[in-house]
């Protein structure tokens, strides 16, 4: 079972409902499994190694190398240790701190997430190592998935780590959406916006990624930053920190630095003959299709209402609660009994001295306070990865009597709310949603069940 407290969150509430939920969670987390699915892409038999459409003959291919930082990187490297086996000569992956397993061939590296720290800088320069050491006719199977911005920093000259750790900070606070946050990280960076691939040519490049961006392939440049080319730009990067009040708040280190850029400074647009190769194992789309295929199989009728999903998070709980009253009160756009499945990605905009939470939890919470006294509904919002937000949780689950249980517990959500304090909240009810580390990282997924 990938969630670890069900029967905990199956002993109160509407436990029919939560039943169903648990169940499409299970399903969906298990169909953005990338091992799996890179076992599927990537397949050796005897000297002939096949990735997708592309074929390599291993008696004539030199050293293949694997570089991975991200929240999804590890099973990567566990699925390609196992197929390269041998051939494999090695290579760094960087995870997050606590992130669990074991590899033979590929050096495994913790590190710090969502603020960049010294173990993640030594991680990144062990990274750079194995780049250089790549020459013509080795083949580098890389894999840069959500999570690898903080877990694999090189600040660019005159930027320190601590500067960079305060950007991240002010920026993961502010509201701002991952493309946004990323124009700023990439122009602060030795590593980042593609200069990866060009420490990696002339070997060849093989990207193997997990999308935690809107819009899936569309954006690249944000999933796999490092080893595509980068569509943003310096000026981006300051519009950026002076659209989200932040320019006059960064360390003068970073004005200095995106002020003064030169044009020869960007990052690369365009890697002309480098050879790269981009594949996605997962995606959002993927999730929310599991989870509709097995809702439908369970008898429900289903909807994927959008996998853009942004803003936010109370307010995105609100309007899915209120999509919810829609179907309960008058059938549409779905008759019940029926899932409404959404993806994509919310964000919290931090004002004053905040709680602990994040942003699946604020969804759920904000949620739970227009569905009250419903017998007919259930949500839960919660992040793939198995983190949301600086906690220990994935998100969280709440029904139709979630506020009366709250009352009774003499919790006020709505001030918890305004505090940006949910994680208490669910803690004190159980309805926090614990998978640990799930090894996938494909932004959030919300499932809301409506019973006749």
């Amino acid at each position: 079972m990938i969630v670890r407290n069900r029967e905990t969150l199956l002993s109160h509430g509407l436990k029919a409902g939560r039943r169903v939920l648990l169940d499409l969670i299970e399903h969906a987390l298990a169909s953005v499994d990338p091992y799996t699915a890179a076992k599927r892409l990537v397949q050796r038999t005897n000297h002939v190694l096949a990735v997708g459409s592309l074929r390599y003959d291993l008696r004539e291919l030199g050293s293949l190398y694997f570089l991975g930082a991200g929240k999804a990187s590890f099973p990567i490297a566990r699925a390609l240790e196992e197929v390269l086996n041998d051939r494999l000569a090695g290579g760094v992956v960087i995870v997050k701190r606590g992130q669990g397993g074991r590899l033979q061939r590929i050096q495994k590296l913790e590190a710090g997430h969502p603020l960049p720290d010294a173990e993640g800088l030594r991680g990144a320069q062990a990274v750079l190592d194995v780049a250089d050491e790549a020459g013509p006719g080795d083949l580098v199977f890389t894999a840069i998935t959500g999570g690898s911005s903080a877990l694999l920093p090189f600040p660019a000259d005159g930027i320190s780590l601590d500067d960079k750790r305060d950007v991240t900070a002010l920026l993961l606070n502010s509201g701002a959406v991952i493309q946004e946050i990323n124009a700023v990280r990439k122009h602060l960076s030795q590593i980042k916006g593609g200069r990866l691939a060009l420490r990696i040519h002339p070997a060849e490049l093989i990207n193997l990624t997990v999308s935690d961006v809107i819009g899936d392939g569309t954006m690249l440049d944000c999933i796999t930053g490092n080893t595509v080319p980068d569509t943003s730009t310096f000026h981006d990067a300051i519009r950026t920190l002076k659209m989200y009040h932040l320019w006059e708040r960064v360390p003068d280190s970073v004005r200095r630095h995106l002020a003064a850029a030169r044009p020869d400074e960007e990052t690369p647009k365009d890697f002309g003959d480098i050879q790269v190769h981009t594949f996605l194992l997962a995606t959002n789309a993927d999730a929310c299709l599991a989870a509709k295929d097995r809702a439908e199989a369970l008898g429900f009728n289903a909807m994927i209402l959008s996998t853009m999903i942004e803003g936010e998070s109370r307010e995105a709980g609100i309007l899915h609660a209120g999509i919810a009253r829609e179907i309960q009160a008058h059938n549409r756009p779905i008759k019940p009994p029926c899932v409404i499945i959404s993806g994509g990605e919310t964000t919290v905009t931090i004002t004053g001295d905040p709680g602990t939470g994040g942003p699946n939890q604020e969804c759920i919470l904000g949620f739970a306070t227009k569905i009250g006294g419903s017998s007919r509904i259930v949500g839960v919002s919660i992040d793939t990865d198995g983190t949301d937000g600086p906690t220990d949780v994935a998100g969280g689950i709440a029904d139709g009597l979630s506020l009366d249980r709250a009352a009774a517990c003499n919790v006020d959500v709505y001030e918890s709310l305004r505090r940006h304090d949910a994680y208490p909240v669910l803690q004190a009810l159980g309805d926090a949603v614990y998978t640990g580390p799930t090894g996938t990282n494909v932004m959030n997924l919300r499932l809301i069940l409506i019973t006749e």
